[in-house]
């Protein structure tokens, strides 16, 4: 089964076309850079690229994977959660060619794309397990007790991680993204300079918090004078990252501890971080299995919709013309 998968929901305009949901024939990501110099994403804008670039990307998909529309089974397209603009830019698009060719196709929850990235690369996946979705809008930790049926164990109360970023980075004056930024700026710093605050580690409480970090770190650079600022940017950096990152492997290994899981899986673009990554390595038990995509599969990108939308169509799921952008669409 060859499906095209359309991801708009946000800044990155993608399209990837995958053979039986796991093997990825091209996975084209394009990343709006205008975006850095109003330091975070504006959705009019990140609409109007859509628009713009999406057929583009769409026939670079298509020749990569060297198919042809009328070599695709299945269509598929991310409609939530995300901005709602971004999110009709890809929903029309797919029912335009839906309408002109007959190829059926499915409205893929961004979430569970993210879920199914980890099938792409990493065979020896299964289920159950538990999986972190961290990203610049969700912090969310799911038990995975099958395919297609997840239970949400805690999610974040205020900011998810990747917003969390974008602010310290703000305020450090690094730039936009923040992520990216914060981890180049935290090379060679010392992580235990501050010993920001963790929030919420209660053993069974699964939720995040990442709002009080934040105000941590104001606080904490508030009375602080720009030289001394200057010569630990690299210590507050690691400091900060240092924070987020623990809490987030912290909160997961309790829940497959809890859940008697021998296998976790880390997606959504924070999980790019390599301190995440480095510091999941350090904590994991030795019976556990730590999976994590590939850096472009953390990022949206359309291979991932793809994946999701080969399983559902797979099972004769259908969407059909009404479908519309829920922007804020749950698992």
């Amino acid at each position: 089964m060859l499906v095209l998968g359309v991801e708009t929901s946000c800044d990155e305009t993608s399209a990837g076309v995958v053979k039986d949901g796991r093997e990825i024939l091209s996975n084209v990501i394009l990343s709006q850079e205008i975006h850095e110099k109003y330091g975070g994403v504006v959705p009019e804008l990140a609409s109007r690229i859509h628009i713009t670039e999406l057929v583009d990307i769409i026939d670079m998909a298509l020749g990569r994977a060297g198919v042809r529309l009328d070599d695709l089974d299945g269509l598929a397209v991310t409609y939530g959660p995300g901005l709602v603009g971004c999110l009709l830019v890809g929903i029309s698009f797919v029912k335009s060619v839906h309408q002109s060719t007959g190829i059926p196709f499915y409205g893929a929850n961004h979430l569970e794309g993210h879920i199914f990235s980890n099938l792409l690369e990493q065979s020896e996946i299964k289920t159950p397990h538990i999986t972190l979705v961290a990203s610049g809008g969700h912090s969310n930790l799911y038990f995975v007790e099958e395919w297609g049926k997840y239970k949400l164990l805690g999610s974040t109360r205020d900011d998810a991680p990747g917003e969390a970023f974008d602010k310290i980075s703000n305020l450090l004056g690094l730039g936009y993204p923040g992520g990216p930024a914060i981890e180049k700026e935290s090379i060679g710093g010392n992580r235990d300079f501050i010993n920001f605050p963790r929030a919420m580690k209660d053993r069974d409480n699964y939720e995040f918090s990442f709002s009080g970090l934040k105000t941590a770190v104001a606080l904490y650079l508030k009375d602080k004078p720009p030289d001394f600022i200057n010569d630990h940017l690299a210590d507050i950096a690691a400091s900060f990252q240092e924070a987020v990152c623990e809490i987030l492997v912290i909160k997961t290994l309790n829940a497959a501890e809890a859940y008697d899981i021998s296998q976790v899986s880390i997606t959504g673009g924070v999980a790019r971080n390599l301190r995440l990554r480095g510091l999941f390595e350090e904590r994991k038990p030795a019976n556990l299995e730590i999976f994590i995509p590939g850096p472009d599969l953390c990022s949206d990108n359309g291979a991932m919709v793809a994946a999701c939308g080969s399983f559902h169509l797979q099972k004769g799921e259908r969407s059909n013309l009404s479908l519309n952008a829920v922007p804020y669409l749950e698992l």
